[in-house]
């Protein structure tokens, strides 16, 4: 929330437009939320990557906690594959 009490859903720090059918190589974001390509460092396009996060989204809204669990980080990322 900012001092003017607005609430703040998304950053968008590491956003960016292209073009639907370009692949993209950037692979950063919270481990919870990728998809298994940026998982796996391979080339990907954005917007089903983006569908996929605001499926765990609508998933932990739903069920009260995330689909992949991991004490370290490392196991959930091997659950998300």
């Amino acid at each position: 929330m900012d001092d003017d009490n607005n609430i703040k859903i998304i950053d968008f720090g590491f956003s960016m437009n292209t073009a639907y059918d370009k692949k993209l190589d950037t692979h950063c974001g919270t481990p919870s939320y990728m998809a298994p390509e940026i998982v796996t460092k391979a080339l990907y396009k954005g917007g089903p990557a983006d569908i996929w996060a605001l499926g765990v989204i609508l998933y932990v809204l739903f069920c009260g906690h995330f689909p992949f669990k991991g004490i370290i980080g490392i196991i959930m990322l091997i659950t998300i594959l």
